[in-house]
């Protein structure tokens, strides 16, 4: 593997078939070309961030741009739009949510329900998504019933647009109370902790049969899978283990001793950009010929284990420079350096436009 020149000389330790998934999740890596244009490797879309989480979505929007999508973007409330451009001018914030307010304004008319019924705010969100590639659901949403019914009706129109969506946090909560929002649907992505685990398993009816698998994890998250029809569930864990029911990966790279909140947004937006590549991969903007042809529900599992992969060298570096005194901030600034611990550089070759290996 090639390392980086960063302070940190040290490898990832890995098993044999961690490096073989990761030369397989390199492939659909995109060269840096002079032809590629803006937009074509990847337009990323978090959705969330409210008064309360402001750095959810920035943590994931800013995973995305730093591993390299072309444009990252934040869809949340007003109030969490202006925190977030703060915090970079490099993320495009869109102030499209609403959260349920308190009272109605004493400049609302009674007739006036713009800003209180989901489906005239989400009519202001959906057309953004022909611009996009790819959704991130859920970092700082929050559980307020407005917010939550909004991201209901952008979930049914991504779907209905083949737009693959990684769903996380408090997002999880809507897939629990309605589980056919993405039943069989194969590019949806699930990022549950072991809380949110448990609350799908019991929402999907397969709770007592998962309880007498023990210690079984990868039995476990290969069953939520079967009863969600398809849909690739990543359990985060000591091992990240991920399944779409039919094959499950396990993702054993050491990551850091520190559980500091955040972590998981580098994990959905991580993901977003290998799912991002994903397409230009497929739509051929580059010649990997002579590698064998990906699949597509294949890269779909790979894009994931490249997501996961990228978080928990990013843990593991950030770790050894923190240690205790960890947070998530840490981990966004390893984003590039973990990249070329795990994949090396991937440049093109001008004239063959082949992508160097490993």
């Amino acid at each position: 593997m090639t390392s980086s020149a960063s302070d940190d000389k040290s490898t990832p330790t890995m098993s044999h078939a961690t490096k073989e998934v990761l030369a397989r999740v390199r492939q659909m890596i995109p060269p840096m070309l002079d032809k590629f244009h803006k937009g074509q490797l990847g337009r990323v879309a978090v959705i969330g961030g409210s008064e309360d989480y402001t750095g959810a979505p920035y943590f994931s929007a800013m995973a995305s741009a730093r591993l390299g999508c072309d444009m990252s973007h934040v869809i949340c409330t007003p109030t969490a739009s202006t925190v977030i451009k703060s915090y970079s001018p490099n993320l495009m914030v869109h102030p499209l949510m609403r959260s349920s307010p308190e009272s109605l304004s004493s400049t609302t008319s009674p007739g006036d329900d713009t800003e209180t019924n989901p489906d005239k705010i989400a009519s202001r969100i959906i057309p953004l998504l022909d611009r996009l590639h790819v959704l991130v659901i859920g970092p700082g949403l929050g559980r307020d019933p407005l917010m939550q019914e909004t991201v209901a009706r952008v979930i049914r129109a991504a779907r209905g647009k083949n737009m693959p969506m990684v769903i996380d946090a408090d997002a999880l909560l809507l897939i629990a109370k309605d589980p056919s929002l993405v039943k069989g649907y194969k590019l949806a992505v699930l990022t549950p902790n072991v809380v949110e685990f448990g609350r799908l398993t019991k929402a999907l009816g397969v709770d007592d049969l998962i309880a007498k698998m023990g210690s079984d994890e990868t039995k476990k998250v290969e069953e939520l899978s079967k009863a969600l029809e398809g849909v690739m569930v990543l359990q985060k864990g000591r091992k990240d283990r991920l399944s779409n029911g039919a094959v499950t990966l396990e993702v054993d790279l050491e990551g850091g001793k520190k559980r500091s909140g955040g972590q998981g947004d580098t994990l959905t937006g991580s993901i977003a950009t290998f799912l991002g590549w994903r397409k230009a991969y497929h739509e051929g903007l580059w010649d990997a010929e002579g590698k064998g042809k990906l699949g597509e529900e294949e890269t779909v599992g790979l894009a994931v284990f490249g997501g996961s992969a990228i978080t928990r060298e990013c843990s593991r570096l950030a770790f050894a420079k923190k240690g205790r005194s960890l947070q998530a901030s840490d981990l966004t600034d390893e984003v590039h350096t973990s990249f070329l611990n795990l994949f090396g550089e991937v440049d093109a070759d001008v004239d063959g436009g082949g992508a160097s290996r490993l």
